[in-house]
C-alpha cells in the first residue's frame, strides 16, 4: 500500500492532473464543487482512470474536507 499527498482545486475548468508540485504533492483539478463529497468521488474516479485501479482500490485516508489530502493506493 502506498500513501501519495494531493492538492485539490475544486470548481475547475476540467477534471486533471495538474502535475507534481515542489514538495512532490500531486496538483489535481477537478470540476465539481467541495459540496457533499462531490470533489471526493469524482477525485477517486479520476485517480482510478490514472492509476489504472479500481475505485475500491482507493481511499482517502485523510483530509476528506480538506484541499490538502493522503490518499492510500491498495496493490
Amino acid at each position: 500500500m502506498s500513501k501519495i499527498k494531493i492538492r485539490v482545486l475544486p470548481r475547475s475548468s476540467k477534471n486533471e492532473v495538474v502535475g507534481e508540485m515542489a514538495d512532490g504533492t500531486l496538483k489535481i483539478k477537478l470540476t465539481a464543487p467541495p459540496v457533499d463529497g462531490k470533489a471526493n468521488d469524482a477525485l477517486i474516479k479520476l485517480l482510478a482512470d490514472y492509476f489504472d485501479k479500481p475505485k475500491n482500490k482507493i481511499k482517502i485516508a485523510a483530509g476528506a474536507t480538506n484541499k490538502n489530502k493522503t490518499i492510500e493506493l491498495s496493490d
